[in-house]
């Protein structure tokens, strides 16, 4: 039974994934952070439920097709579960900009299905992470606890400082695991690692 005290969120490229501004158009260009990879696996081990909410924007822009974002999250739900982990539920919007939709984040339509998929109440609790603003404000939109990463367009996104208002700042997916799974344990501080967060006021 899956609660959402004990759910992580994550976009992709740029978190679990290496960005680009040419997008990641297909299977041969999508790289993964082998420690993101490994940090799922982590939480997954650790009992958390995990999934993924993307903005695929490529797929109406015409650089790729569903079955090429398919192959991608097959391979990625592939080396997760060969790392001892498993994703629940991958959740992707195809619409561009323009096109009026209500999945695309900032938007929450994304992390309702999510919240739907898993047959949640609500996401009250759970946490979301990002590299972008949109992604922590759809976070915030459903309840759940924003925090950005500076992988991806991170560092971009912290230099400019906008809406980052109550979000919880790490260099990476590995750092906010490693401080999540510290803080859920009973006998090791908040500190393992030196991972302490820092709050963005």
């Amino acid at each position: 039974m899956f609660t959402a005290d004990r759910l992580v969120i994550l976009d992709r490229d740029g978190v679990i994934n290496q960005d680009s501004d040419e997008y990641v158009k297909s299977l041969d260009e999508w790289i993964p952070y082998p420690a993101a990879i490994e940090a799922i696996a982590r939480l997954s081990r650790a009992g958390w439920t995990v999934t993924v909410a993307t903005n695929q924007s490529g797929i109406a822009r015409g650089y790729y097709d569903t079955e090429t974002l398919h192959a991608i999250h097959d391979r990625l739900t592939e080396i997760v579960h060969e790392a001892g982990g498993e994703i629940a539920y991958i959740a992707h919007c195809p619409h561009g900009p323009d096109d009026g939709c209500e999945c695309r984040k900032p938007l929450p339509g994304l992390l309702e299905e999510v919240q739907e998929a898993l047959a949640l109440d609500s996401l009250d609790g759970s946490w979301m992470v990002g590299d972008s603003l949109r992604d922590l404000q759809a976070g915030k939109a459903m309840g759940c606890r924003p925090v950005l990463v500076r992988t991806g367009k991170g560092r971009r996104t912290e230099k400019k400082g906008d809406g980052l208002g109550g979000v919880m700042l790490f260099d990476d997916l590995t750092a906010f695991v490693e401080w999540l799974l510290s803080k859920n344990s009973s006998n090791t501080p908040d500190t393992t690692l030196g991972k302490t967060p820092r709050w963005i006021e």
